[in-house]
């Protein structure tokens, strides 16, 4: 099986993440793959030719597209992939029409249609995204969902030392971009009514300075460190105690996964994604968005209630088991990949 991935994204962010971790996980299950995406991210790049995984780098300029067209074209003429996967909706507009029948269109998001018109199959990550997916006309038979995993075992935990937080120290962990709808204005605000409670914000984004304000001004800046972005998400949850989910939109967060994998206690707000997922009082205390009480009460209950904790931590380990291993992303994957292949037929340059 020979499966293409083009990614236009950011350099950084959630789903990015994602198909990072999607692409090496299908290597390690045996698939030969090329990847297509921007040259600004020199880790994902490594990580992905470390697996034996070529890549092709281009810009991906909406105003200037042929460069990228013709990059894009001449890597699977030579690759000739069974499937080619476009993740999210700038990469989706580059798909070219003359491969519709084996191009797979991916939704992090509640991406118009529009975007992956040259695309016959596309992909929802969870299930509020298929439906959304097939309200736009897509048939049952052209759409799936694939959820995505999380695997940190053996991931040693992070030097509490070297960023500065007590060993001893209750600590709440958010892996969020610096983002409005990301809700850290909330938790850097509960923060305040939870004594003795240290946060770690790992992310960068355009809010970076006005909540490192908005720490100065509330008498936070000896609990709370800025992280910026970090490559190492299971050392960071190995480290702490809490993992803190405030967001106000959020399709749906794979910080979920990430908690429930880690094996930590999980706090999200009832933003759509996790809402769907998240069973209160069952895999995680979901709480209402922008409710700082509500999140100050959730963290402090875990911090002092006594198997709290643990029972939530239980929950979330079975329901990764159940949907968002590692191979359970592996099989189904591969079951879409054939199904799309023997549709589409071998590959005609």
């Amino acid at each position: 099986m020979r499966v293409m991935h083009v990614m236009a994204g950011a350099k950084e962010g959630g789903a990015e993440n994602i198909m990072l971790e999607s692409v090496l996980a299908l290597a390690e299950a045996g698939l030969e793959q090329h990847v297509v995406t921007r040259p600004d991210n020199a880790f994902r790049i490594k990580c992905f030719e470390d697996a034996g995984i070529q890549v092709t780098t281009t810009g991906f300029s909406n105003a200037w597209p042929f460069p990228t067209r013709t990059a894009l074209n001449k890597a699977i003429e030579q690759f000739q992939p069974d499937v080619i996967e476009y993740w999210m909706g700038r990469a989706g507009q580059f798909a070219p029409a003359a491969h519709r029948a084996r191009s797979i269109g991916w939704y992090g998001g509640y991406y118009k249609l529009e975007r992956f018109k040259t695309c016959e199959w596309h992909v929802g990550l969870t299930i509020d995204l298929l439906r959304h997916i097939r309200e736009q006309g897509v048939s049952d038979d052209r759409s799936a969902i694939i959820h995505t995993y999380a695997d940190f075992e053996g991931a040693p935990p992070a030097d509490r030392a070297l960023l500065d937080t007590p060993a001893d120290a209750p600590v709440a962990l958010a892996l969020a971009r610096l983002h409005e709808k990301k809700g850290l204005d909330t938790l850097l605000d509960a923060t305040v009514k939870t004594p003795g409670l240290y946060v770690w914000i790992a992310g960068d984004g355009p809010l970076e300075e006005e909540l490192k304000a908005h720490c100065k001004r509330n008498g936070l800046n000896d609990r709370v460190r800025f992280l910026g972005w970090r490559n190492d998400r299971g050392a960071l949850l190995a480290a702490c105690d809490i993992v803190a989910f405030p967001s106000r939109y959020e399709p749906f967060g794979t910080v979920t996964v990430d908690a429930w994998a880690a094996k930590r206690p999980l706090i999200a707000a009832d933003a759509a994604g996790p809402a769907a997922y998240v069973k209160n009082e069952v895999n995680g205390l979901l709480i209402p968005k922008n409710d700082v009480d509500a999140l100050a009460d959730a963290m402090s209950r875990v911090i002092e209630e006594d198997g709290l904790a643990a029972r939530l931590v239980a929950g979330g380990t079975a329901s990764y088991e159940a949907q968002f291993t590692k191979s359970a992303f592996q099989r189904d994957s591969q079951a879409l990949y054939n199904k799309i292949s023997a549709h589409a037929g071998p590959f005609k340059s």
